[in-house]
């Protein structure tokens, strides 16, 4: 159940965080929102998003070797498809 929270803030702040929440297409009040819930989400908390059968059962299908370097991997990935 949504409830009303009155804030206090600077002028000018309002100004831009309504001008980046609309050229979002997202309203201010689900912005501060998100971002409440993102700070103070606790750690054994469970997340709302319910992972389907199929997900769940790739769970383990395959191994990453331990030396693997993701970054560098999505690197050379994103260089060969946009360089090349």
């Amino acid at each position: 159940m949504n409830q009303k929270l009155t804030l206090t803030v600077e002028r000018k702040l309002i100004k831009r965080a309504k001008r980046y929440a609309k050229s979002e297409g997202r309203s201010l009040s689900s912005i501060v929102e998100n971002y409440l819930k993102a700070i103070t989400k606790e750690e054994n908390e469970e997340t709302d998003i319910e992972i389907s059968p199929l997900v769940k059962s790739l769970k383990g299908s395959f191994k990453l070797p331990k030396d693997l370097d993701y970054k560098k991997e999505l690197q050379d990935a994103l260089t060969e498809k946009y360089l090349k």
